[in-house]
């Protein structure tokens, strides 16, 4: 497997992952109600879903500048 199959593969699968905890992110921010039934877990009073998205917006930045750079 080359560099930019892995670099495409992970570029989907945050792609995902941003879809997926953002949903949860803006149930539990705006709506107020945890689209999971079982309720979220907050970490310093943030929901954990929020530092999903988060991290998985970093992993789409970081496979996004791999992708673009030539070497």
């Amino acid at each position: 497997m080359n560099k930019q199959l892995s670099l495409k593969i992970i570029l989907i699968i945050a792609i995902a992952g941003m879809l997926f905890s953002g949903y949860l992110s803006y149930g539990e921010l705006f709506s107020q109600v945890c689209p999971i039934n079982g309720g979220c877990t907050a970490v310093a009073s943030i929901p954990a879903c929020v530092y999903g998205f988060i991290m998985y917006t970093i992993v789409l930045i970081i496979s996004a500048i791999g992708l673009k750079s030539k070497k």
